[in-house]
């Protein structure tokens, strides 16, 4: 009898061993598809890693269901295409539960009509602010299941042209790249630009990764301007920015909210860019915010004023928690989740180990919370767009400095008024 024992204690243990070793074996792997090479490389690289820190943060704490968060990371290039073949090899050979990505709109987008919304598996961008993806869920073709961490351009066109006639530029051409981004932000800014009284003297698209843009800035410099507004990436931005000062351009610069780069600033030169203004979704700092600032350079090599890091860290947290809220993989109940990570009415949580296992404690104790993330407090409308306010900044001394704010209330005050 004793020998029995002995045997079955022994078979315990080593069950016991045996599952604790799989417990920290257990991977949930999320597809990230991120613009890593090509014209938005810069900004791909920082919401990889901003995601990665975001898992990271929550791992420590305990991870979901004693699983750890791993990415499964495909290079877009910054080409629709192939980021579409990339979420496809994700969703039907990986059987992700969700995708991250892209960053760009024109990326974004055609994963979404291609791959995501008809598998309906959760899709969330940190940073593709195109109408376009309002349009796509009030025409019900996302299946409800896209989200993202940043503001529609519909309100950033507003915001821009606002600031724009604030600082002098009353004969703006206008040079924009020709993809959906472009176009609708032009679109946007146009119309409320030339409501505010403002005048377009020529406006030029582009296609991306030319060798020379020298055609695009001729024309764009007939009418005599008294400034350019610039809808660019960093890379192809320079290159054009570079071009228009070559040629005599005044140096005087509206920027999109993707210029506000360290890259573009050095490529161009400081000394060109004296009056060089911009627009940027804001922030609505919280603790998060703080936590991010301090941590991120050191986990990621990247300075945290990257456009895409702060949001990329958000998606990151808020999908890691809704997938531990879901408990499951079940791409239906994680969108349903998505809601419940930023529930109005749960506790609030904020970034880092300490938060996120707290946050997991409250989930597992079936009680709410509310991420709220480092560009602020969120919430998803039922087409997973959130509002915030508008960074509006300039270059001193080659460095991106905040020159002001424009609110939620006060943006819906100002397209209320132009309607």
């Amino acid at each position: 009898m004793r020998k029995m024992i002995l045997q079955l204690t022994t078979t315990l243990a080593l069950v016991t061993m045996a599952s604790a070793a799989q417990a920290a074996d257990c991977k949930i792997t999320v597809g990230l598809v991120m613009e890593l090479t090509g014209p938005a490389g810069e900004y791909g690289q920082a919401g990889a890693k901003s995601v990665e820190m975001a898992f990271r943060d929550i791992n420590e704490a305990g991870g979901v269901r004693g699983c750890d968060l791993v990415t499964d990371t495909r290079d877009s290039q910054s080409q629709g295409n192939i980021a579409v073949d990339a979420a496809t090899q994700l969703v039907q050979v990986k059987k992700v539960p969700v995708i991250i990505g892209g960053i760009i709109s024109s990326v974004s987008i055609p994963i979404l009509t291609s791959v995501t919304a008809p598998a309906k598996i959760v899709q969330v961008s940190p940073a593709s602010s195109s109408p376009t993806l309002t349009a796509l869920g009030r025409d019900g073709k996302t299946n409800g299941i896209f989200f993202r961490t940043i503001t529609s351009d519909a309100l950033q066109g507003v915001a821009a042209a606002k600031y724009a006639i604030d600082k002098g530029f009353k004969k703006l051409s206008i040079i924009h790249v020709n993809n959906d981004f472009g176009v609708n932000m032009v679109a946007e800014f146009s119309r409320a630009y030339k409501a505010l009284g403002g005048t377009i003297v020529s406006d030029t698209p582009y296609n991306e990764k030319q060798s020379s843009y020298a055609s695009e800035v001729t024309a764009a410099m007939a009418g005599e301007p008294d400034g350019l507004y610039l809808v660019s990436t960093p890379v192809d931005g320079a290159t054009v920015a570079r071009t228009w000062i070559s040629q005599g351009g005044v140096q005087k610069f509206l920027l999109n909210d993707g210029m506000n780069s360290p890259d573009f600033i050095e490529s161009v030169g400081a000394d060109y860019l004296k009056d060089a203004y911009g627009t940027s979704s804001g922030t609505s700092p919280t603790a998060s915010t703080e936590y991010f600032t301090k941590n991120y350079k050191a986990f990621s090599g990247i300075e945290p004023s990257n456009p895409a890091a702060d949001r990329s860290y958000d998606a990151g947290a808020i999908v890691g928690l809704a997938i531990a809220i879901a408990g499951s993989e079940d791409p239906a109940r994680i969108k349903d989740a998505m809601y419940k990570a930023v529930d109005p009415a749960g506790t609030p949580i904020f970034a880092g180990k300490e938060e996120f296992a707290k946050a997991l404690g409250l989930i597992k104790e079936g009680k709410p919370i509310r991420y709220e993330g480092v560009i602020g407090p969120v919430a998803f409308d039922k087409f997973g767009d959130i509002t915030g306010p508008f960074r509006l900044w300039k270059i001193i001394d080659g460095k991106v400095t905040t020159d002001g704010e424009m609110t939620t209330d006060d943006v819906n005050a100002l397209q209320a008024k132009l309607q």
